[in-house]
């Protein structure tokens, strides 16, 4: 605790403590200064007769060896703004057996402690540090069922994957299907893990919404049975006039379990905290809305004391590491698959139909000539489906691209199609690109964009043109909307930011359609990577082992019977089809 004192005023300071900021409240005159970050009270004030001035300071000094911080008083001292640091507190260790079926990092097994110990807490890691694992983890070991996993759209299957990966167990997605039995499969013990998006969460939970008053909105009763709620990306709830708020609110009462995972949970500044303080049921922890408002929202920007205010978030519930900070624990580069339901579902399956049709057709074609013809029908086929999940990925990626930005870090974002590269530029104006129309100088002064400036934070690019070569070391993230038909090629791709000059790990994120083309491409480039031995460089030739690879998963799972004739081979004609350049 520090105390000032000038001709007219006292200056105090002290480390956040409910006790501490009613002792002031209760001195006539008080304020709080924003720029000196004090509260200054008036000598002129002070009762005369009741209490002298250095009775006060000694109230100040009882109350602050009761709330066990040390006095520090300055007689004669200027009121000027103290250099006060806050030493964070140790992370703890996890002492008992995790389970699961991944071995976490030490850093994410401390995390899975941090939650175990507080309870409701935010995980805010950097993204790409594994909040996800250790959230799942931290729920696993505590036993926590059943849990409510609340995340977008676009990461529902990933969150069920990742469930399925970790733990072994199979996690239910709310849909319409279970709308109305989902806690069936709870009783009757069939699944204990449930996972819904924000925009279905009034569909699934609430009963009566009463006008949107968050008071008054009543929740099915089945909605109670909940001992954990998971919210990913839980700074979509900053906002309590959100009708997506207020469902987390209600949902969350009374739950001995709350885990809210972002990266950025104060995009705005510190009063994106108090709505999701609030829902984890942690406001009071500072005091309620007000004192939080008095000692952390003074000021021009409505930010002040953050050094306190991130000490009194990591002694009571939230974390946070930097890649940089455990780099040394980190692979040089990770991969992660994220499966999503694509919005072009309708034109994708009459397009798969011609493609069982066509393959049904070269399958029994007995002339040659024939059977080449049908086989370039094929190809056509199959890069048409391609095309239509890619288009059918763009809203899920652009909601990826965009929690990505809102931390602060830059992207760097693959596709093959220009309508794909140019829907991802419209909603993000700012970004450049490299595509095929641009010149060797537009391309050159778009990387050293990129590489430069920090508001600069998206760059999109075609395999054609920056698949190689290109140095683009300022972001250790790369997205797949689209990818290519080689493991070589991926990992080119994913080498434009893993180069000399990357100071972090790098992250790459592979968008795939759920039920499409792409699962079988993933896992053709997954189980043969040897076929990157027969590419090389920029070379147009068709990987024709995985085409082929995949036509024969078309077969198999379509009853179509292969006839024992020879495979013909690919002409320059058709190697041009799959050579699609921006």
């Amino acid at each position: 605790m520090l105390i000032q004192e000038d001709e007219k005023n006292y200056y105090v300071q002290f480390n956040y403590h409910p006790m501490m900021i009613e002792v002031v409240k209760r001195i006539p005159g008080r304020k709080f200064d924003s720029k000196l970050n004090m509260w200054v009270v008036p000598k002129s004030y002070f009762p005369p007769g009741k209490y002298t001035q250095s009775a006060y300071v000694q109230i100040f000094a009882n109350w602050s060896i009761k709330c066990g911080y040390e006095r520090n008083v300055q007689k004669g001292a200027p009121a000027t703004r103290p250099d006060v640091h806050y030493t964070l507190p140790p992370m703890p260790e996890l002492t008992v057996e995790h389970g699961l079926k991944v071995e976490p990092y030490p850093y994410q097994k401390q995390g899975i402690a941090y939650g175990l110990q507080k309870k409701r807490c935010f995980y805010g890691d950097q993204p790409g540090l594994g909040k996800t694992l250790q959230a799942i983890g931290t729920a696993f070991i505590a036993k926590s069922w059943p849990v409510l996993v609340i995340c977008p759209a676009s990461l529902k299957i990933n969150w069920q994957r990742e469930w399925k990966r970790f733990t072994g167990k199979d996690a239910i997605i709310l849909d319409d299907r279970n709308k109305n039995n989902w806690y069936r499969y709870y009783e009757m013990k069939c699944c204990d893990v449930f996972i819904t998006n924000y925009e279905s969460l009034k569909k699934f939970f609430v009963e009566d919404f009463a006008g949107g008053v968050t008071r008054s909105i009543r929740l099915k009763p089945e909605a109670s049975l909940f001992r954990c709620v998971i919210i990913d990306e839980s700074h979509r709830c900053k906002s309590s006039k959100t009708q997506q708020s207020k469902i987390c609110y209600k949902l969350c009462q009374k739950k001995e379990y709350v885990f809210m995972l972002t990266g950025t949970p104060s995009i705005n500044g510190p009063k994106d905290l108090i709505e999701q303080l609030k829902i984890m049921g942690r406001l009071d922890d500072f005091g309620g809305y007000k004192s939080f408002e008095a000692n952390f929202l003074q000021g021009p920007r409505q930010a002040s004391n953050l050094e306190m205010l991130n000490w009194r978030l990591w002694n009571t519930c939230f974390f946070r590491r930097e890649k940089s900070k455990v780099l040394a624990e980190l692979p040089d580069k990770m991969r992660q698959v994220i499966q999503m339901d694509i919005t072009t579902r309708k034109e994708y399956e009459y397009a798969e139909r011609n493609l069982i049709s066509y393959l049904s057709a070269y399958e029994h074609a007995d002339d040659e000539k024939l059977r080449r013809a049908e086989r370039g029908k094929v190809m056509v086929q199959m890069q048409k489906l391609r095309q239509i999940a890619a288009r059918g990925k763009i809203s899920a990626a652009v909601e990826f691209i965009q929690d990505i930005m809102d931390s602060g870090e830059k992207l760097i974002v693959f596709a093959f199609l220009k309508e794909v590269v140019q829907a991802i530029k419209d909603v993000f104006p700012t970004a450049v690109t490299i595509v095929g129309e641009n010149s060797s100088q537009e391309r050159q002064t778009a990387v050293d964009r990129f590489q430069n400036d920090s508001k600069c934070q998206l760059i999109i690019c075609n395999y054609k043109s920056a698949g190689v070569g290109l140095t683009l070391t300022a972001s250790s993230r790369v997205a797949f909307i689209e990818f290519p038909w080689t493991f070589a090629d991926c990992e080119q791709a994913e080498d434009r930011a893993h180069r000399i000059g990357q100071k972090d790990s790098v992250n790459c994120y592979y968008f795939l359609g759920r039920n499409t083309i792409d699962e079988d491409s993933w896992d053709i480039i997954q189980t043969k990577k040897d076929i990157a031995n027969d590419v090389t460089g920029t070379d147009d030739q068709v990987p024709e082992k995985a085409v082929d690879a995949i036509m024969l998963k078309y077969s198999t799972k379509t009853g179509i019977k292969k006839k024992e004739t020879g495979t013909a081979p690919f002409g320059h004609t058709e190697q041009a089809l799959f050579s699609s350049v921006v």
